[in-house]
């Protein structure tokens, strides 16, 4: 399914993401979970992009291994740091070939002894990706449903938020279909940043990113995901009164994210995308949470 039909089918959507797991184990453990996760009905799973080689190359796997042994709808993350154009459309010729539907596209960071690649800003990947379906090189001919990243924290490299904003305007004046925003855990940024979105003319839906906190180590991961993430001092406080209890903590953070879900599906929230760690426990307690069984019933279809 085409990002575009989602938002026609249903009023918001439900997505997961997931990272390829490290080693054949991991991939594993993460299958033998895939039912429970299948169980939820998302509307579709992202996989994340790793950095370097062989972690490129499990992403390449799993999405292919969801497309074929799954029901789940994959959507590989796609970076342009580090990569020609030659490099981008062999990427995108193996997923058209592979009947996936749409693309996560990112600009993503170099890495260290890695040439820097043909692309500066994720706007310039965008078109590309519409440039290889207008040329009829997907069966689809609208070619690939292309989502982009937004920050309702800001960017971390991009301190000036209005400089942020126009770049996320350009990435979707180049086609981007969809904006799915990196985690956050107080709604005022989300609905902030969906605010100023409508001020500069930006009519593409916007998919909110959750992420609960599990355990205090998790915590400080996520202190430094993608430049850092702001705590609420009403979670911060929640999780010192759990002190070194995991088991206390995840059913803090399950806690908080589940308020945070019902605030956003109160405010018209166009879609939440839950970042797994590729575990279900925690997001299947936010649906149960919620009242309900699968992506269907939040969607209210």
């Amino acid at each position: 399914m085409h990002f575009r039909d989602m938002f026609v089918r249903a009023d918001r959507t439900f997505s997961f993401e997931f990272f390829p797991p490290r080693s054949d184990p991991a991939a594993g453990e993460l299958f033998a979970a895939m039912s429970e996760f299948e169980a939820l009905r998302p509307t579709f799973v992202s996989v994340t992009y790793g950095a370097g080689g062989s972690s490129r190359q499990r992403t390449r796997e799993l999405v292919e291994r969801l497309a074929r042994e799954t029901r789940l709808l994959p959507v590989p993350h796609l970076t342009c740091a580090g990569h020609d154009e030659r490099e981008i459309e062999e990427f995108l010729e193996r997923y058209a070939g592979a009947g996936l539907c749409n693309i996560m596209a990112l600009r993503g960071d170099a890495q260290a002894g890695e040439r820097s690649g043909s692309f500066r800003y994720a706007s310039e990947l965008v078109r590309l990706i519409r440039r290889f379906g207008e040329q009829g090189r997907h069966p689809d001919r609208r070619g690939f449903g292309v989502g982009v990243a937004g920050y309702p924290e800001g960017h971390p490299g991009t301190p000036n938020r209005l400089v942020e904003m126009d770049r996320l305007k350009a990435k979707v004046e180049a086609g981007a279909d969809v904006i799915i925003t990196q985690l956050f855990f107080d709604n005022r940024d989300f609905y902030d940043f969906r605010e100023r979105c409508n001020i500069a003319g930006i009519r593409v839906p916007i998919i909110a990113g959750i992420m609960p906190v599990t355990s205090l180590s998790g915590l400080r991961r996520m202190a430094e995901l993608a430049g850092g993430a702001r705590f609420p001092a009403g979670l911060l406080r929640a999780v010192a009164r759990a002190g070194d209890d995991d088991e206390a903590i995840a059913r803090v953070g399950v806690h908080w994210a589940t308020e945070q879900c019902r605030d956003l599906l109160d405010h018209d929230v166009q879609g939440i995308h839950f970042y797994t760690l590729n575990r279900s426990p925690a997001t299947r307690r936010i649906y149960e949470s919620l009242g309900v069984k699968n992506s269907l019933a939040l969607a209210g279809r």
